[in-house]
């Protein structure tokens, strides 16, 4: 039998209540073991053949493991703005520790949380961009993290701002909300604004907040093939 070279800690749920960043102890109790192993009722055992030295500490005398791997353990499982109240949560009490999260991810391999919170962190490197919005923000953060060029932010062009726009390639995203569009003559000037923004030159899509919180992924290979064939369109390199 092979020598287990470290013990099973306290991990996803767990991890994140001892660290602060839970309020309340969840239901049952979470572990990471390095072999698999039937788990008690009140137990629900994760499985990792390799947690690196990095990855584990101790909080209150418990193994514990460590607030960037304990995070994108979480991911897995968390909705896009769960995880920004997670990583908010983070920063509030100081564990937030941008180099240490980016070192695990870049270790993660096939870790199914790892694009999750690597999507969920674009909001905490260097970027600009103004947003007025928690859905505006998060497009913006999730179009980066996909890869694709990040838009300008709330851009005036003739007389009309923009919620999401790549200038080069003159293509718009309206980040529709019901709470700002919720009128008939609402509807109306939005279609009069669609129709004067085609006689500018500008393409011009919507995407519905309820549906990019129901099918991002979807949404974000939409918007990347428009983009591409708009950029093939335009001829830009």
């Amino acid at each position: 039998m092979d020598e287990v070279v470290w013990p099973a800690v306290a991990s996803h749920g767990s991890a994140a209540y001892l660290w602060g960043i839970y309020r309340y102890a969840p239901e049952r109790i979470d572990a990471t073991a390095p072999i698999r192993r039937r788990a008690k009722r009140e137990f629900v055992v994760h499985f990792s053949s390799i947690l690196a030295p990095e990855d584990r500490e101790e909080r209150e005398g418990i193994p514990v493991t460590s607030v960037p791997r304990s995070l994108m353990d979480l991911a897995i499982r968390k909705s896009p703005e769960q995880l920004d109240r997670l990583l908010e949560r983070t920063e509030e009490l100081g564990l937030f520790d941008l180099h240490a999260i980016e070192d695990v991810l870049d270790r993660a391999g096939g870790h199914r949380g790892r694009g999750r919170l690597r999507r969920a962190l674009a909001l905490y490197r260097p970027d600009p961009a103004f947003t007025r919005s928690r859905y505006e923000s998060l497009f913006r953060r999730q179009v980066l993290g996909a890869g694709l060029p990040g838009p300008s932010m709330n851009f005036n062009l003739g007389g009309f701002e923009l919620d999401a726009y790549w200038p080069d390639l003159r293509f718009a995203v309206e980040l529709d909300l019901f709470e700002t569009h919720g009128s008939r003559a609402a509807f109306e000037r939005d279609r009069l604004r669609q129709e004067e923004l085609k006689l500018l030159g500008v393409e011009m899509i919507r995407i519905t907040r309820p549906r990019f919180r129901r099918e991002p992924d979807a949404a974000l290979r939409n918007l990347a093939a428009l983009l591409d064939r708009r950029r093939r369109e335009l001829g830009v390199a």
